[in-house]
């Protein structure tokens, strides 16, 4: 999909990096162009010769805090399978789903629109689901400035949007399938539209009124308010588009049955040890649930008439 005045979009890029900081929380840089930035050894049972277990990873909120928050997280997964973890960052969801459809990656966290919308031709298994606050579903939220007149996605016909992941449901689709029920698009409804590639950054711009409105997973709001309290007297929430399953981990549906099993327990285990459950908490996960069968089917579906998937 084009998107519209590339020069506005760089401007705004700019803007929100000077704003905002375009470093994670823990003032790192994530070099997302390397294959393998990040890597966990595995404990003294490693066994000689066995390759690491690559888990791959988007970032849906600040970048540095989630690579600092997944290498808590892979670390156990280290300790607990004497595996060699590799930490595989990628930008998009896309780029992830590509990983595992050229299975080079094992495990994987995913977004509900990733995973809703691949279609690689080498299979994945749901390991888990998250869930937050006691609940595996999230809401797709329509939020504009707090003193907007704007009370519907219908009021920011001519406005500025900003969209998060071209996949990610809470983010884009659920936008895409509300314009599309009312016989509009973005190039049409909006008089410019942008990407942030993260739900914390679709915040952030229409905190600063760089956007006029944002869709976004109303789990990554409630932590982005709980970080930063003065957001909710910048931001309001005019609509619901949707309640959806949450994302889930995947595994290669190659990889060893017993492995898989072992990441399994493991996963829905790890809310148990403190250190994990603050990891978790910083990714908008309150534990891991099994998966609950034929929980994305409506949302493949809808993937398959909008024609968002790869």
């Amino acid at each position: 999909m084009a998107m519209r005045r590339p020069f506005w979009l760089l401007v705004a890029a700019v803007l929100l990096c000077l704003a905002y900081g375009c470093s994670g929380d823990d003032g790192g840089y994530v070099d997302f162009s390397k294959p393998t930035p990040a890597g966990v050894q595995g404990g003294d049972k490693a066994a000689a010769g066995q390759r690491p277990l690559r888990l791959a990873v988007a970032s849906v909120s600040s970048p540095g805090e989630t690579i600092k928050s997944l290498r808590t997280i892979a670390e156990a997964l280290s300790r607990r399978t004497g595996r060699q973890i590799v930490l595989v960052q990628r930008k998009t969801y896309a780029e992830v789903n590509l990983l595992l459809a050229n299975d080079d990656a094992d495990i994987a966290f995913v977004s509900t629109g990733a995973y809703s919308a691949y279609r690689g031709q080498a299979p994945i298994d749901v390991l888990v689901m998250t869930e937050f606050q006691g609940s595996a579903t999230y809401d797709a939220q329509l939020i504009v400035p707090a003193d907007s007149p704007a009370r519907s996605l219908e009021d920011l016909q001519g406005k500025v949007f900003a969209f998060t992941d071209p996949l990610s449901f809470s983010g884009h689709m659920a936008v895409m399938d509300a314009l599309r029920r009312l016989g509009s698009s973005p190039e049409r409804h909006f008089s410019r539209y942008f990407y942030t590639s993260s739900h914390d950054r679709a915040i952030q711009a229409v905190a600063s009124r760089i956007a006029d409105g944002a869709s976004i997973d109303n789990q990554i709001l409630d932590v982005a308010i709980q970080k930063m309290p003065e957001l909710a007297n910048k931001v309001r929430v005019v609509a619901t588009l949707g309640v959806n399953p949450s994302g889930p981990v995947v595994a290669a549906a190659g990889l060893d049955p017993r492995l898989k099993d072992a990441l399994r327990d493991i996963f829905l285990d790890l809310h148990r040890d403190p250190a994990q459950a603050e990891a978790l908490r910083t990714l908008a996960i309150s534990r891991f649930t099994p998966p609950v069968p034929g929980a994305y089917d409506a949302l493949r579906a809808l993937y398959d008439r909008i024609g968002g998937f790869l």
